[in-house]
């Protein structure tokens, strides 16, 4: 059977699988809160493996294995701190008792959450429109991924395979908003981690195993598989963390603590989103392979693309195909859901007071996601730069902006309305003026970005008036 016509019936039933679930899920989506929140009603599986499709998207897959022929084995503890500090303890920390006040508040979304805990009208507009603006750019790296994958395993252009993943997205998160969303990613999360251990058990096998691995890497330079290697300390350290402490202040991740249905099934759910991000992992280690195979790639990007093409046959490259366009969708349309309700819900309804009756918020909700995932599909016809890169610059700014506004306002009595919002200035413009200074020091603007933030916070919180006890003891 012809390579492209195997892809090509792989893919369509995996597209047809997609429509079908937006579909059902339209019927599901009566109001607001089940497009935004799936209607508080998610179950511990669902939610927990939906995490870890939104978490390890296409950026992880193809970006990751960019870093990994790039910078060789140290890339591998970017995955492993993203399953402990990313996934483990966030989950512990957070989790819980972010189930808990966001309910009490009914705060559907993080600017809404950090409205209703602060009391305070600049913390929801501004940020809502830092979460509305940089997210798009982190959609762009994950269409990216995706226009890659087609344009190597396909032979068809970026372009093309860039639109075709897109809008099948476009259709299921317009339709059926959150509830699609967290149903799809959830099955994607199960192709990923096919996919990934296949290409994986394949990778080993052409290479003669880690040890003939590691020795073959050794010697086109040692650095491949030494720590730091060739990152420096700092840059190893930043990007780690940007991509696992910075999930603290990512709403498209955080959005499954407000979804999920009972508090008790946070007992589940940890173990299992632990277990399932254990796949960070594979793609730096298959990234760091690649090189053995492919020493000079004009296009770090292009590592995986080219690996799953040179050691999987058809079927298990079509397979390979369909995890990497799982993983990308699942994060593309939980980013649309969550830059849709920052623009409509938190912008437009509570920062503008525009109010609209239930069913035209709901159409104008879906109508704003079309819009906002046709620029992000304009923007990524030529897009900038690597595809982890692009995601660690959107990730610094956002975390910087509502990391620690999230944080304190889940525990800390003591933090003033000033203390946030000064926080929320000072850690978003300190992080992206780094950025734009092009990191000194070799160092990621996610770093002073939340130093900075949490310095301000602390301070002027110290300094400034408190909040009333009784305004306090109905949120916390």
């Amino acid at each position: 059977m012809n390579n492209i016509l195997i892809y090509s019936v792989v893919i369509i039933l995996y597209l047809l699988m997609l429509l079908f679930i937006g579909v059902v899920s339209g019927r599901r989506t009566k109001t607001t809160s089940d497009f935004y929140v799936g209607g508080r009603n998610i179950g511990p599986w669902v939610t927990s493996l939906s995490y870890v499709a939104a978490y390890f998207s296409s950026v992880v897959i193809i970006g990751g294995g960019a870093f990994g022929w790039l910078y060789g084995m140290s890339t591998l503890w970017i995955g492993a701190i993203n399953v402990f500090l990313g996934t483990l303890v966030c989950w512990i920390v957070l989790g819980p008792r972010m189930r808990e006040i966001t309910h009490r508040l009914n705060a559907i979304t993080i600017p809404d959450f950090l409205k209703k805990r602060y009391n305070s009208n600049f913390a929801l507009i501004f940020s809502s429109l830092v979460i509305a603006i940089f997210l798009i750019v982190y959609n762009v790296s994950m269409l990216k991924g995706m226009g890659h994958i087609f344009e190597v395993l396909i032979n068809i252009p970026y372009i093309y395979g860039l639109l075709i993943s897109s809008l099948i997205i476009l259709f299921y998160a317009s339709i059926g908003g959150y509830i699609a969303v967290v149903w799809t990613s959830f099955i994607q999360a199960w192709i990923m981690g096919i996919g990934l251990i296949l290409l994986t058990v394949f990778t080993l096998k052409n290479v003669g195993g880690i040890s003939n691995a590691a020795m073959s890497l050794s010697a086109i330079n040692s650095g491949y598989i030494e720590t730091p290697g060739m990152w420096s300390w700092q840059g190893l350290l930043s990007y780690a963390l940007i991509v696992s402490f910075g999930v603290w202040g990512m709403p498209q991740l955080l959005v499954r603590f407000y979804s999920i249905r009972k508090l008790n099934f946070f007992k589940i759910g940890t173990p299992i989103a632990t277990l399932g991000t254990c796949l960070a992992l594979i793609p730096y280690l298959n990234g760091a392979f690649s090189r053995i195979l492919f020493p000079s790639l004009k296009n770090p990007d292009l590592a995986i693309p080219m690996l799953v093409k040179s050691v999987l046959n058809p079927i298990g490259s079509s397979v390979f195909l369909a995890a990497v366009l799982a993983a990308g969708m699942s994060t593309f349309s939980s980013v649309l859901i969550i830059i849709t309700g920052s623009i409509v819900k938190d912008f437009l309804k509570e920062g503008l007071k525009v109010n609209y009756e239930e069913k035209r918020m709901l159409f104008l909700s879906k109508i704003v996601t079309l819009i906002v995932g046709l620029i992000s599909i304009l923007i990524a016809i030529k897009p900038p730069a690597l595809v982890l890169t692009l995601t660690a610059f959107s990730w610094a700014i956002i975390s910087s902006t509502t990391l620690w506004p999230v944080f304190f306002g889940l525990y800390a009595k003591w933090i003033t309305k000033t203390g946030v919002v000064s926080s929320m200035v000072v850690g978003f413009l300190v992080a992206l003026i780094w950025m734009l200074l092009k990191q000194p020091f070799k160092i990621h603007g996610f770093i002073p970005g939340i130093v900075a933030g949490f310095i301000t916070i602390v301070l002027v919180s110290l300094i400034t008036k408190k909040y009333d006890d009784d305004f306090l003891s109905e949120i916390l």
